[in-house]
């Protein structure tokens, strides 16, 4: 799982309410970010919501790979995220670093959205959340997956 720090210490004397929101946020600023290999290795930063309304976050890219788990070549999906904050926030770099981790991932198309899913609850605890893996043809065929928080109520098919 994804590693999720909510908040870090600022340096110096700075008070709690003085702080600025990009104080525990330790992937914006200069410089290039470390190399990552797997979502396992990934931060996904988290700020306070600024609004104690409900509203919707959209986060989408038409750039995500993985590779096929039976025949390791190369899978590409648009990923779409939507959830309504609860208290926090995803920092939508560190959301890039994390989506980037799975390009050497061989993982199916179900796994990694469900995994995106999990991975975003634990980082944030929204309200609800949507994130739909649509899957490129290959062979003729394409995938689309979607997840969502909190789950039907239905029974599960046999």
């Amino acid at each position: 799982m994804a590693k999720t720090p909510h908040s870090k210490k600022s340096a110096g004397t700075q008070s709690k309410s003085t702080a600025s929101p990009r104080d525990s946020l330790t992937l914006l600023g200069g410089g290039s970010l470390p190399r990552i290999f797997s979502p396992d290795e990934a931060i996904l930063e988290s700020f306070e919501s600024p609004s104690p309304r409900d509203y919707e976050v959209s986060f989408f890219t038409k750039e995500f790979t993985s590779l096929c788990p039976v025949t390791g070549q190369p899978d590409f999906a648009e990923i779409t995220i939507r959830y309504t904050p609860n208290r926090r926030c995803i920092e939508s770099k560190s959301l890039k670093h994390y989506l980037g981790a799975y390009r050497n991932q061989a993982v199916f198309a179900e796994a990694i959205t469900n995994r995106i899913l999990n991975d975003i609850i634990a980082a944030i605890a929204p309200r609800r959340a949507t994130v739909i893996g649509d899957f490129s043809p290959r062979g003729g065929i394409g995938i689309r997956v979607e997840a969502v928080y909190p789950g039907a109520s239905k029974k599960r098919l046999r």
